[in-house]
């Protein structure tokens, strides 16, 4: 398996980094050091704005690659090489749906930055989602942001989320596709657009087979990419859908699964 594996692809939260959002640095830095020897590519495949990513892997960003917001953002290395953009009548859609909701709690998601909207989240809010959107602004009204929309990340009560999932298919049916994570997360992505087109996108870049990609992850919005993998993970902790949609699992975020399944294989 040394040999034929070129790509690995993690999920982050939940799945790379225990739930203080740490991880074992120099652990990895090894890790990474020999699956570069061998030829292997390490994406960081996630929801989250890029920016939060980067910040995850200070100093050495541009040794990987990254599918962030849930496959609108792909990055090769140093070069950008994909951009999903939302049509305007689209994200109007997708605004005007959410405004019949209170309960629900926007960020509008941009290649430049994230958005809140002022009246609509507390301050307790915005700085939360700043923790996983490091690129954030206030604003006074979404349809007047002049950016490339990447997604929305609407948050819901985690109770509601299954309907809320439901919801978002059926008015938005064609405009977007809903995909979560669970408690209370919801992307709305544009249709195609997922963590597996994002890998797909590196992998042909790459000259690389979906035989020869392993993934690993724990949420709904994994599924895709464990089933384009063919080497597949889900942690110890995903949920049970997860679980069916990989091959293998491995010891949950908090035992450092992926570190540890990834030694094995490299070290």
């Amino acid at each position: 398996m040394k040999k034929t594996i070129k790509l690995v692809a993690v999920d982050i939260d939940g799945t790379f980094v225990r739930s203080d959002y740490t991880y074992d640095i120099p652990r990895f830095k090894r890790i990474l050091a020999a699956m570069t020897k061998a030829g292997c590519q390490f994406v960081v495949a996630s929801g989250n704005q890029y920016y939060q990513l980067r910040d995850l892997f200070l100093d050495y960003d541009e040794a990987l690659s990254f599918v962030a917001e849930n496959g609108a953002f792909v990055k090769d290395h140093k070069d950008v090489i994909f951009t999903a953009n939302m049509p305007k009548k689209t994200v109007d859609a997708v605004i005007d749906v959410c405004r019949q909701y209170p309960e629900i709690k926007n960020v509008l998601c941009g290649l430049e930055s994230a958005y809140c909207e002022r009246g609509t989240v507390s301050q307790n809010f915005y700085e939360l989602t700043n923790h996983y959107y490091h690129r954030l602004q206030w604003v006074d009204d979404f349809k007047a942001v002049e950016d490339t929309i990447l997604k929305f990340a609407p948050t819901v009560p985690a109770d509601k989320t299954d309907d809320y999932y439901d919801l978002f298919q059926e008015k938005l049916a064609g405009e977007i596709v809903p995909t979560t994570s669970g408690h209370g997360s919801i992307d709305l992505i544009v249709p195609g657009c997922h963590k597996a087109s994002g890998l797909k996108r590196l992998a042909e870049r790459w000259e690389i087979t979906p035989a020869e990609c392993m993934a690993f992850g724990d949420g709904g919005n994994d599924i895709e990419m464990l089933t384009y993998c063919a080497e597949s993970y889900a942690m110890a902790n995903a949920a049970e859908n997860v679980k069916q949609a990989a091959k293998y699992t491995c010891p949950s975020n908090e035992d450092d699964g992926v570190l540890v399944t990834l030694e094995k294989l490299f070290l």
